[in-house]
């Protein structure tokens, strides 16, 4: 990748309802290159977990994945950002897709490091 690429910036969050000041905890990202694979990253989750979850919750889970789907694909088709989120007991998970411009990293082209780079000397255990 040499030149900026749009796509999708993914996160699952999880916070606990009953805890007023808890902090979301973040559990996992994505990056997608296209809306349906930003949808199909949630939709995947979506059917690995609705075994576990409570009846409300899987409820919503299939809700999401029969009808609520299409109309996030459309969203992120025209680079709104989507937010799909479920309550299972008193968790609630959360996905979150936002549109995103990535950019290229600068590549090194030497084959030679830095002298910097031999300044710092692993420690065991780490």
């Amino acid at each position: 990748m040499d030149k900026p690429q749009r796509g999708f910036w993914c996160e699952c969050w999880t916070q606990d309802v009953n805890d007023e000041k808890g902090w979301p905890a973040l559990r996992a990202s994505f990056d997608a290159y296209s809306a349906p694979q930003a949808d199909r990253w949630v939709a995947v989750a979506l059917r690995t977990i609705s075994p576990a979850l409570d009846p409300d919750a899987s409820d919503e889970a299939w809700a999401w994945l029969y009808d609520g789907r299409i109309d996030t694909r459309r969203a992120l088709l025209r680079m709104e950002p989507c937010t799909v989120s479920l309550t299972h007991a008193s968790t609630r998970i959360t996905w979150t897709i936002r549109p995103v411009l990535f950019l290229p990293l600068a590549h090194r082209h030497g084959v030679e490091l830095p002298l910097c780079a031999y300044g710092f000397k692993p420690r065991a255990g780490c």
